[in-house]
């Protein structure tokens, strides 16, 4: 007996010549960062120097870190290291979709961490609050936009899904709206959509770039200082004290507070539980007033589709459309740099799938086109701890969702290295590790399998083979 199963929205047939010449003239580099102003990038550091704290990391997780530091104590001395300049890394290269949850969505919470996450929403609800204050305070203009989140589905199986997120999330206080296939096309008007849940609690958009070069002002001012193109070679105990080593120099702090992302750790330990994982984006010219017309979409929410490949997009302020996600890219042995921002067969499919979404919008090319690593770790939210005896903490492994989070992640990083004791830094949450990736090669082997089963999930129906139950059960639920 044979079980006919719908084939998927997205084709198996491969991308056309007419989707890469889409973006075929594309700039290659984010969006966000090449529409900066130009200016002069802090000094790097030479010579010796020292601090009450030194923050490796010029991301949002090490911008925040300061900030935090200088307002609680203004006469802290603290340095900040970036190896490139002011939001480089993923900070500079994301979908710019800031929302309050601290554990990867409320699914992914419940999952891993059922026991606090009425704990977890409140303290990430009043993290976003505290955010939009803070960005107010520091007077920090970021196209900060509060849409809301919304999901959508556009498969059969999917739409079950949509009831039950959107019961988990009024169990927990959200303000939801659930919207059937004819509702849901009226808010954006795509001939796939089925159905969506729109979250309209603590989500917003942002320009990512502008937030963390805003931060970095925000820093200079309160007395952080900041050294560009100054890459952190290695940590040293020194007594009391710990040596940052960078070339030509060296930094000696009482503290120091890791923000380093997918970039390589100082810290070995660190690197077994670190996936470095290159996500894709294409950014379109700007629509006319008769293609944003088309597509309607006049809440300007940020959107994302709950497949395990799935998609994430959004309007810019300039009326743009940002696609990005579906592929996962994992190269042996975890590199990150330049040369990997490119991939060609990454933005070949997402043309094309951008051009089923959106059939109406034929013709539109896109400007821009660019990759970066995510600090992937197995339970897909941040994760915390200290060495060299407490003078040492990090916060690391957002996963990818993490322009709101890491304002929470770092000030549980300087509590800890402070040797704060808060409701926070109590948690398992932050108690707790991930579980650790193994080494390569099984490390690829595994990470390359797992992708290869959650397409094959994707593609009959969402059901989850053997292999990736068995991931459920040791705790690995992975998804794209």
């Amino acid at each position: 007996m044979s079980t006919h199963v719908t084939p998927s929205v997205w084709p198996e047939s491969p991308p056309t010549h007419a989707h890469r010449a889409a973006y075929a003239d594309a700039v290659g580099r984010s969006f966000w960062l090449d529409r900066l102003p130009r200016r002069v990038p802090d000094a790097p550091l030479t010579g010796p120097a020292d601090a009450d704290l030194c923050i490796v990391g010029g991301g949002f997780t090490g911008l925040w870190a300061a900030i935090g530091a200088k307002t609680a104590d203004p006469a802290r001395d603290v340095v900040l290291l970036e190896s490139q300049t002011i939001g480089f890394g993923a900070s500079g290269r994301n979908g710019g979709f800031l929302v309050a949850s601290l554990t990867h969505g409320i699914s992914n919470g419940e999952a891993r961490f059922a026991d606090e996450l009425a704990v977890l929403e409140r303290l990430g609800q009043e993290n976003y609050a505290g955010l939009r204050a803070d960005l107010d305070r520091l007077g920090v203009a970021c196209d900060f936009e509060e849409t809301g989140e919304l999901m959508v589905a556009v498969e059969p199986h999917q739409e079950p899904w949509l009831e039950e997120e959107a019961e988990l999330l009024r169990r927990y206080g959200h303000d939801v709206e659930l919207l059937d296939g004819a509702a849901m096309r009226e808010q954006i008007a795509s001939p796939i959509y089925r159905g969506g849940v729109w979250d309209k609690s603590g989500a917003a958009i942002v320009d990512p770039a502008k937030l963390a070069v805003g931060l970095a002002d925000a820093a200079r001012r309160l007395g952080v200082r900041i050294h560009e193109q100054t890459p952190a070679t290695g940590l040293r105990r020194a007594g009391d004290a710990v040596d940052v080593a960078v070339p030509g120099g060296s930094v000696r702090a009482r503290r120091v507070l890791l923000a380093t992302s997918a970039f390589p750790p100082l810290l070995r330990s660190l690197r077994h539980y670190i996936a470095p994982v290159y996500d894709y984006v294409l950014v379109t010219e700007p629509l006319s007033a008769a293609q944003l017309t088309s597509i309607g979409w006049a809440e300007r929410q940020g959107i994302g589709d709950p497949g395990n490949q799935f998609h994430y997009y959004r309007l810019t302020d300039d009326n743009r459309i940002l696609w990005g996600g579906y592929d996962a890219v994992y190269r042996y042995g975890g590199p990150v740099g330049p040369d990997h921002d490119q991939h060609d067969a990454t933005f070949a499919r997402l043309s094309q799938h951008f051009a089923i979404t959106f059939p109406q919008l034929d013709g539109v090319r896109f400007t821009h086109r660019w990759g970066g690593a995510i600090d992937t770790c197995s339970r897909f939210s941040v994760f915390f701890g200290t060495a060299h005896g407490g003078r040492v903490s990090y916060a690391v492994g957002y996963t990818g969702l993490g322009v709101g989070a890491t304002r929470f992640g770092a000030q549980v990083a300087l509590d800890l290295v402070d040797g704060r004791q808060t409701e926070a830094t109590a948690l398992r949450y932050v108690r707790s590790k991930p579980v650790p990736f193994p080494p390569e090669p099984l490390r690829s082997g595994v990470i390359q399998l797992t992708r290869n089963r959650l397409a094959a999930a994707d593609r009959n129906a969402g059901e989850r083979g053997l292999w990736l139950r068995t991931l459920d059960r040791l705790g690995l639920g992975f998804d794209s």
